[in-house]
């Protein structure tokens, strides 16, 4: 008997998806950092054992107040979590008021997928308030199981990686069993550089940001790999670029050393930022970057 299924994580922006998935998957799949909405994308990671598949699927943090069609095919990614789960892995923290979730409640509380909410960052919290969440919480989805976990710490993880097996539905693996991820590896290239962005820069700047392969040519013990940085305007573009490409440099070095890590090869990398001013509500735009179908 094989068992295999996907289990789609969830949540509002920042309660610590992407590193409960990295926790749960035992690799750095998904990008990152202390600021909101760095996952843009829904990205697999597939765990494998002899006679099980899991295939988590990391997902963009849920945008209340869209301001671009950018934000639209985000929760695009996020409501497609509800169509195709096995499982779902709701996760939350103590920063957001119960009104500000209503949204993925509503769609947590009607649907018929089973549900584990998983109260996140239980570092920073005490006993006394840990208990009360659970309460809370308890009573919002009184059919969800509640696990408290600290995905930073990998507390609990453990834990819920069990529950996660014990609750996989028969099914044959749905990729190969040597597969980590169903993304290509100028995927994660473009998303190391993001990150780079979002740790260096302040403000609009990384959220006005895009990345793009060019060329990614393998070569003898080399990659070499072109970038372009778009932008939405001429001023972001020489903030990115810095003091004779200052800024840039530093983006590329640091970029470039998580590259080599990833890819386990030698890269050269060449980082260009070009500007495009409505790159976010320009359907052909987005479309190559992978957010619309």
């Amino acid at each position: 008997m094989h068992k295999a299924g996907f289990v789609n994580i969830i949540g509002l922006p920042n309660v610590g998806k992407s590193t409960l998935m990295n926790a749960l998957v035992g690799e750095k799949l998904s990008i990152i950092t202390s600021k909101a909405q760095t996952t843009r994308h829904r990205i697999f990671g597939i765990v494998n054992g002899e006679d099980w598949q899991i295939v988590y699927s990391d997902t963009p943090g849920f945008v209340r107040n869209t301001s671009y069609k950018m934000h639209e095919s985000m929760n695009d990614f996020v409501k497609s979590s509800f169509e195709d789960a096995d499982i779902l892995l709701y996760v939350v923290d103590d920063t957001y008021k119960i009104e500000e979730q209503q949204d993925l409640i509503d769609r947590a509380f009607k649907t018929e997928i089973p549900v584990l909410l998983v109260i996140n960052k239980i570092d920073t919290l005490n006993q006394e308030r840990l208990m009360e969440l659970i309460g809370l919480w308890s009573s919002i989805l009184p059919k969800a199981e509640i696990l408290p976990v600290s995905a930073q710490e990998k507390a609990g993880t453990a834990g819920l990686f069990d529950i996660i097996l014990n609750m996989l539905p028969e099914s044959p693996p749905y990729f190969d069993k040597d597969a980590l991820t169903d993304r290509p590896e100028r995927f994660f290239v473009t998303e190391i550089i993001r990150e780079k962005i979002f740790e260096q820069f302040k403000q609009e700047i990384p959220y006005s940001t895009e990345v793009a392969i060019e060329t990614y040519t393998e070569e003898d013990k080399l990659v070499r790999i072109r970038a372009l940085i778009y932008v939405l305007r001429e001023s972001q573009k020489n903030i990115i670029i810095g003091k004779g490409g200052s800024a840039i440099k530093r983006v590329g070095t640091e970029a470039r050393k998580d590259i080599e890590k990833f890819l386990g090869e030698k890269v050269y990398l060449e980082l260009f930022v070009k500007v495009k001013d409505n790159w976010r509500d320009d359907d052909r735009m987005l479309k190559s970057f992978g957010y619309q179908g």
